[in-house]
C-alpha cells in the first residue's frame, strides 16, 4: 500500500506547473485533457520530485468553495514537506528563484528547516540534514 497522489488546489494550471517544475525542480509527469463529472473540460496535471513515487495533482479550483481553499489547503498550517539532500543549495536556489520564505532557516533536532509558500500560498517545510 502507498499513497499515489495528493491534490493541491490552484488558481490556474500553467503558473502552478511553472512553479513546481521550473522553480522547485519537480518533474511534469502528466498533463492531459480530462472532463469534470458533469462533462466540462479540465486538465489532469501531475508533478512530483525526481525519484519520488508520490505525485501532486494540481487541480484548478472549480467553484466558490474550491476557490476559497486556494492557499488554505490545511488552514494556514504547514501541510507539505519537501526533503532535500543539500539544504543550503536548495534554499539558495529557491530563494534566488523568488520563492517566498517565512522566516530564516533554523536548526532543529531533526535537521535544517525553512518554511516557504507555494504558488497558491500553502505553507511547506523545506527540510534537510
Amino acid at each position: 500500500m502507498r499513497i499515489d497522489l495528493m491534490t493541491i488546489i490552484v488558481a490556474e494550471y500553467d503558473p502552478a506547473i511553472a512553479f513546481f517544475v521550473d522553480v522547485l525542480g519537480f518533474e511534469l509527469v502528466e498533463d492531459s485533457p480530462a472532463l469534470t463529472t458533469d462533462g466540462r473540460s479540465k486538465r489532469w496535471v501531475v508533478v512530483r520530485p525526481p525519484l519520488a513515487e508520490t505525485g501532486i495533482l494540481l487541480a484548478r479550483a472549480d467553484g466558490g468553495a474550491q476557490a476559497e481553499a486556494v492557499g488554505r489547503q490545511v488552514a494556514g498550517r504547514v501541510g507539505f514537506f519537501l526533503r532535500v539532500d543539500d539544504f543550503q543549495a536548495a534554499y539558495d536556489r529557491m530563494a534566488s528563484a523568488g520563492v517566498e520564505f517565512v522566516g530564516a532557516p533554523r536548526s532543529e533536532v531533526y535537521g535544517r528547516v525553512a518554511i516557504f509558500l507555494d504558488i497558491a500560498g500553502n505553507r511547506w517545510d523545506l527540510l534537510g540534514p
